[in-house]
């Protein structure tokens, strides 16, 4: 008997994408705080302050604010996207559903199997919950990154008033400031832009091999895969 390749290279193989996508995040998120902390050091020694440590920069608003003004948006993005595209088309669009395509026969109640996950087996608002789950948990994480934002926003805020000499802020004072509202506007039109230009530039570009593409050969009227 012939034996099966190594488990873990399988493994790997078969989460290449996730692994791929968590490890680049890891690797840019540490380079992120890596130059946000020198920057931030450079700046305090332009007010005569002592400099930061790493460990301290990780605590401070500067970093903050800067994490979660971008995943605020991110989440924001996919969420929207997520829900959109359940109730919206786009003739021509791999990303799109088929005009007037109705339900798939898989997402109707009771269409459930056994091999389906018990969440889709049960009735009620228990189903409900599962069938719009991935929108919900998206725009959850929006939520808490738009608080996070919030919070690293005054934090940070409030560090550059006291470099100056002036008094701190409160988190709902910070809320109502064009800086918040500048902030969060100039990643959420970036994103939205992103995903439109990908949604209109599938219907006539293509990408063989990609599941986010239509086939090479497919004709531009074609909408999804």
């Amino acid at each position: 008997m012939t034996p099966g390749p190594p488990r873990l290279p399988r493994l790997l193989r078969d989460n290449a994408l996730s692994v791929t996508m968590f490890g680049a995040f890891a690797l840019f998120i540490v380079l992120q705080s890596v130059f946000g902390w020198q920057a931030r050091n450079e700046e305090l020694a332009d007010y005569g302050v002592a400099a930061d440590s790493y460990l301290h920069y990780l605590r401070t608003g500067h970093f903050a604010e800067a994490v979660f003004e971008n995943w605020e948006s991110e989440f924001l993005q996919m969420g929207s996207y997520v829900l959109l595209t359940a109730y919206l088309v786009q003739r021509g669009s791999a990303e799109s559903k088929q005009p007037d395509e109705p339900d798939r026969p898989q997402d109707l109640p009771g269409a459930a199997t056994g091999d389906s996950p018990k969440p889709s087996r049960r009735r009620g608002f228990a189903q409900v919950l599962y069938r719009n789950s991935l929108s919900l948990v998206l725009l959850g994480f929006f939520v808490l990154s738009f608080a996070g934002h919030l919070l690293g926003g005054v934090a940070e805020h409030n560090e550059q008033e006291a470099l100056r000499g002036r008094p701190p802020i409160s988190a709902l004072e910070f809320l109502g400031s064009p800086d918040f509202w500048f902030q969060s506007m100039q990643n959420w039109q970036s994103e939205f832009l992103a995903v439109g230009a990908l949604i209109v530039l599938s219907i006539v570009l293509r990408q063989h091999g990609s599941p986010e593409s239509k086939p090479v050969t497919a004709p531009d009227a074609q909408t999804g895969e």
